[in-house]
């Protein structure tokens, strides 16, 4: 494990904190946006700066190409989806990368309220991505 795998820790250990909250309260079977009103208040419950279905600008040579809405970025550090499904498929963890390819954000989380409560965590650093810096705009412009 390098540095980078544990890198804003503190933040995603309240997101997972926040989730199994959430989960364990709400059960499964509730559409996706229900987990996000309620993650939204837990987090916010903690103290923490969250914004939901944030617009985020995809780039290419400098104009843009296209958008996405995060569910939810806590602290402008963590972009964090949200799914209700059975289980999670490599589809949602491409939607995810993808993501954090197109911002400066490096840490993903990957929350489904399914039958089961699972998560994973995913670091895409800002030296892997192809993506220049003056095309990666800051979720907070």
């Amino acid at each position: 494990m390098n540095a980078d795998s544990f890198k804003h820790k503190e933040i995603t250990d309240i997101i997972l904190k926040a989730f199994y909250e959430v989960y364990n309260e709400l059960g499964d079977g509730f559409l996706e946006s229900v987990y996000e009103n309620a993650l939204y208040i837990v987090l916010t419950g903690y103290g923490l700066h969250v914004e939901r279905q944030k617009d985020i600008s995809v780039f290419f040579r400098g104009s843009i190409v296209g958008y996405f809405k995060a569910d939810l970025i806590v602290e402008e550090k963590v972009i964090t989806e949200l799914k209700a499904v059975r289980t999670l498929d490599p589809a949602h963890e491409a939607q995810l990368i993808n993501y954090l390819k197109a911002t400066n954000i490096e840490i993903g989380l990957l929350l489904n309220f399914g039958r089961k409560p699972e998560f994973k965590r995913f670091v895409f650093d800002n030296k892997r991505k192809k993506i220049s810096d003056n095309q990666r705009k800051s979720v907070a412009e």
